[in-house]
């Protein structure tokens, strides 16, 4: 990955970034990037797309976000899959995943948040605080929810630097709980209005839900590529295909998945795959991985395996379920886009039995000789689930390994022990 021909610094420094940590930042993202996935052999050919894609990470993608604003469009920053991607679209808007997958500022965040936050947490607001993320910088609004109780104090200190809207995702699923979470939604709805100064419509909402869902379809064309031995593309470069949905700009990303799709399945056709023959196939499972956050595919596969496929919020949750398309009223598809996203299983719901039947589903599915439980360091609720993922995989005699991480590299030798150590007793 090389750096881009352009000079985006007139633009950056119209969002107001901190040039110099700015460019420290873009410094090291090529280094990790090259390291991690151009060393790979045997990659599809379709993953030069996203190889570009990181090269412009915060050029190319920006200055098109920056041109929509231009022309009369918003820019809706998120951190979570709950905020509905289809209702901001519907209403001329971009959706953005915001920067939140590596160490940075931290002494400036902790001068404001406990120590023992949870990297995600302190990663998003290093990256604010230290003004190196664009596309914070370039939102018209930031749309938080309160999928733990260290977001949601941390969002009343963001509400101090950036716009901000809360929408409360209810912590138990019944009648009830749906009844608030779509009242949740048309508030979205109603704040959205009025950053965008556009009315929500039927005709709108149903071309942004087909798009949204087209994505997904694609995403799960791809990962369903993945159950064939050998696995046609590596964890993570199928795992970037998932970070990148998050921000890319939705028809042209779900074009180059399906490509890559395409060439997957001309893969597994041929009996082609990456990895070594009979390479012991992973599922991990856990909390999500943001760009850069590649460590812990990168030590499971140099270590010898293949992961084939992520029970992750950049993984299966994004992508496994769609809005349904069937309502042709607005009150319709908004009740469809209520419980499509109430579906997701996140650690915040409990009971939460059905992510634990997920897990076990698709390890069956995929015919993974183990499952990894990665967790960032102090995420309780992910932390806690675990007990209930390992039972239910030693019930169903399927080896299970605990990871507690964070993003430096500081663990990486003592993880490639606990990795190659967990591979060998499988197999």
């Amino acid at each position: 990955m090389s750096q881009a021909a352009t000079d985006y610094h007139p633009m950056w420094e119209s969002l107001g970034l901190d040039l110099p940590s700015h460019d420290a930042l873009l410094a090291a993202i090529p280094v990790m990037y090259a390291d991690a996935y151009l060393s790979q052999t045997g990659r599809p050919e379709g993953m030069s797309y996203f190889d570009f894609v990181l090269s412009e990470i915060h050029g190319l993608r920006i200055k098109e976000l920056l041109d929509h604003k231009a022309a009369g469009g918003t820019v809706i920053g998120t951190f979570c899959l709950y905020v509905p991607e289809e209702i901001i679209r519907a209403l001329g808007g971009l959706c953005v995943g915001l920067c939140a997958g590596a160490e940075w500022a931290y002494g400036e965040v902790e001068r404001i948040l406990p120590q023992n936050t949870c990297a995600l947490i302190k990663s998003a607001m290093g990256f604010k605080l230290g003004k190196v993320c664009p596309y914070a910088e370039a939102c018209d609004l930031v749309v938080g929810e309160t999928t733990c109780d260290g977001k949601k104090k941390a969002y009343e200190l963001l509400a101090e630097m950036a716009p901000l809207h809360v929408m409360e995702l209810p912590q138990m699923k019944r009648p009830e709980d749906r009844t608030l979470w779509r009242a949740e939604i048309e508030r979205l709805i109603a704040k959205l209005e009025e950053v965008s100064g556009r009315t929500l419509t039927a005709e709108a909402l149903a071309a942004a839900t087909k798009e949204v869902n087209d994505k997904r379809r694609a995403l799960q064309r791809l990962n369903a590529a993945r159950k064939a031995s050998p696995a046609p593309i590596s964890g993570k470069d199928a795992l970037l295909a998932v970070q990148v949905a998050f921000y890319d700009d939705v028809p042209r990303f779900t074009t180059m998945v399906n490509k890559i799709a395409d060439e997957l399945e001309a893969r597994v056709a041929a009996g082609e795959g990456v990895g070594a023959p009979g390479a012991p196939r992973i599922l991990v499972t856990g909390t999500p991985m943001a760009i850069p956050n590649w460590k812990m595919h990168d030590v499971i596969e140099k270590a010898g395996a293949v992961v084939v496929m992520e029970e992750l919020c950049t993984g299966s949750r994004y992508y496994s379920k769609l809005v349904d398309e069937t309502p042709t009223d607005l009150s319709g598809m908004i009740d469809a886009i209520t419980d499509k996203y109430l579906d997701i299983n996140c650690a915040c719901f409990t009971p939460n039995s059905a992510r634990i039947d997920d897990v076990i589903r698709l390890a069956k599915e995929y015919e993974v000789d183990g499952i990894i439980q990665y967790d960032l360091q102090f995420c309780g609720p992910y932390q806690i689930e675990a007990t209930f993922v390992t039972r239910a995989a030693q019930d169903a005699g399927i080896p299970v390994l605990r990871i507690d991480t964070d993003y430096s590299a500081g663990d990486v030798g003592q993880l490639s022990t606990r990795v190659e150590a967990f591979l060998e007793m499988i197999g």
